[in-house]
């Protein structure tokens, strides 16, 4: 973001929250507030407001080395498209999460403080601010947008929590959970408040004083959301209309680009968390995305999965096939698979290893191995290759004799010093695809790796445009909606999808099999993004997809490093936390979890 920010701790409640404002030069050398004081000027009350908006950024890790795991696109790593180093979440890969886990407490703890710190906003602006009061509805409607949002979190995962609309103290927070629809009804009252605020615009230009503010088409396309789950497909068509008619639209330029600093303040992104390059304020994805060949030698702990790779179809629609790579390759063994994947001229000591691992290496092509596999990656929807750092592919990564070099990806590694320079990882010993999505290149774009300047997108343009499609999809309406899928495929430059010839791959022949290629456009536009998760979880396909027999956290052929488990149903609904439960005796225990 270049709006730029400050710090203020406010003590409000039972609540501490750290504040932005749109220029860092305005710095007040505030320590803390207190709540009876806090709002009784116009800057405090750019500084409170500012403070709800700092909720989002709750979790986001800076100057630490264990992510929080529940960040937006930290989400992916328990999706179908992403993975992850280890079992950062708590125990919901392996079967063993509980009540009690880390996570579910975490992300339950900081949405709450977001809603506390709205709560505290609506209530005391109208009470307490001096500021004029066309200024003080705009800030009424954005705090109501993001206790909406709060709620909307919570509800995606927890399906049904306690509900607050007034500040507390911590010894009043006693009130059991509302039912999941109750909580949708909650969201969807602040929303459309904040729609009917007059004073609220739809949108703002990019470098605009307020970009980064909510707007109406925010509040549109979250209500839209809402409706998805509700399966109120009328209501969710209509306020995606509503978002393109405020002015939003598909970034005109290529898809790679959409994701750096300088794009994004396009006219796709809706929604964002912002970011800059400053303590506190950065995001961290190049810390936990990038590699050790990253700049500030990085720790890829988020990992894309070879079933997203998979997916990327070839530029004339058609699915993609190992078997047309390497004839018999799905039905090898995969832990036979990896002699496709060495480096040509292996060394006899690495062929040796290979032998004794029980690997044909009849099939190794001492000269041309690497050009076999690279075939893989060739020739297939672009966004893979923005995506995803693939076998063979190169990286711009940190200097070495002070210029930025090119690292090759390489099986096995050797070494990344010149004149080699495989790209190297913290999986020495496994071969892992990489994200090239949100990371850095070469020295320039990331000058500091838990501070990436990278705003963070929440709602895009292209999120609402395949919603849109899906509830026209599940209308019935199958031509309208292949016309909004065909608009974010084009960007990307791949095959549009048409019902006029049954003998090309893009054919769609009926309801059914629009349904899967939305859900899989969804899986292929939004990697590392955070929504394919929640979007499984939705659709009820978490176990069928994620858990699928003998999924886990695979190398680049589909070996599996380790093995996921599913425990039950009861885990696509997260548990009121163990301690909540413990602390407060009106919240009921979430069904199914071992309390």
């Amino acid at each position: 973001m270049r709006n730029t920010q400050t710090i203020i701790i406010i003590f409000a409640s039972f609540f501490i929250c750290s504040s932005c404002r749109k220029n860092i030069l305005d710095t007040y050398p505030y320590s803390s507030i207190s709540s009876s004081t806090m709002w009784t000027t116009d800057n405090l009350t750019d500084l409170g407001v500012a403070g709800v908006y700092n909720g989002l950024r709750i979790g986001i890790t800076t100057g630490s080395y264990s992510p929080s795991g529940y960040e937006l696109y930290q989400m992916d790593g328990i999706s179908v498209t992403g993975q992850m180093r280890g079992d950062a979440k708590d125990g919901l890969l392996n079967g063993t999460a509980s009540p009690g886990s880390d996570i579910f407490a975490n992300l339950f703890r900081a949405m709450y403080e977001g809603i506390q710190r709205a709560n505290d906003a609506i209530y005391s602006i109208p009470a307490k601010s001096p500021s004029e009061s066309v200024k003080k509805a705009r800030y009424i409607a954005e705090c109501k947008f993001l206790r909406a949002y709060y709620y909307f979190r919570l509800n995606q995962l927890y399906k049904g929590v306690p509900v607050y609309l007034e500040p507390i103290t911590a010894d009043q927070a006693t009130k059991g959970r509302e039912t999941e629809e109750k909580v949708w009804e909650v969201v969807l009252t602040d929303l459309n408040d904040c729609i009917n605020e007059t004073n609220l615009p739809q949108k703002y230009a990019a470098k605009d004083a307020k970009y980064g503010h909510i707007t109406k088409g925010a509040a549109y396309a979250l209500r839209g959301k809402v409706y998805m789950y509700q399966h109120k497909w009328d209501a969710a068509i209509a306020d995606f209309e509503k978002v393109k008619d405020c002015g939003y639209a598909l970034f005109a330029g290529s898809y790679k680009t959409l994701f750096k600093e300088a794009n994004e303040q396009s006219d796709e992104m809706i929604f964002s968390i912002q970011n800059m390059a400053q303590a506190d304020y950065g995001g961290n994805m190049q810390l936990f995305l990038g590699s050790r060949a990253s700049f500030g030698s990085c720790w890829d702990v988020y990992l894309p999965s070879p079933h997203l790779v998979d997916l990327y179809e070839k530029p004339d629609g058609s699915k993609f096939n190992w078997d047309d790579i390497i004839p018999g390759f799905n039905a090898m063994p995969a832990s036979k698979r990896e002699v496709y994947f060495f480096r040509d001229n292996l060394t006899q000591k690495e062929i040796d290893d290979a032998i004794k691992k029980g690997l044909d290496m009849s099939q190794y092509i001492p000269g041309g191995n690497e050009a076999r596999i690279k075939k893989a990656y060739e020739n297939r929807d672009p966004r893979l290759s923005a995506t995803v750092i693939t076998p063979y592919s190169s990286y711009l990564g940190t200097p070495l004799a002070g210029t930025d070099q090119n690292y090759t990806m390489r099986w096995p590694f050797r070494d990344a010093n010149l004149p080699v320079q495989d790209l190297r990882t913290d999986w020495s010993s496994f071969f892992v695809y990489l994200y090239r999505k949100f990371v850095g290149e070469g020295s320039n774009e990331v000058l500091v790796r838990d501070q990436t300047p990278i705003d963070i997108p929440v709602i895009r343009y292209a999120d609402v445009l395949l919603m849109w499609a899906e509830a026209l999809n599940e209308k019935s309406n199958v031509p309208a909606a292949i016309e909004l899928v065909n608009a974010v495929r084009s960007r990307a430059g791949i095959a549009l999808l048409q019902t006029g010839n049954a003998n090309l791959p893009t054919f769609v022949s009926g309801q059914a099999d629009m349904r899967e290629r939305i859900r899989n456009e969804r899986r292929v536009e939004f990697a590392c993004e955070g929504i394919d998760y929640f979007d499984e979880l939705r659709w009820g396909t978490l176990k069928e997809k994620v858990f699928a027999n003998g999924n886990g956290v695979l190398r680049v052929w589909g070996e599996n490093i380790t093995t996921y488990k599913y425990p039950g149903d009861y885990i696509t609904t997260w548990p009121i936390p163990r301690a909540e439960v413990q602390r407060n005796s009106n919240i009921t225990p979430t069904p199914g979890w071992p309390y």
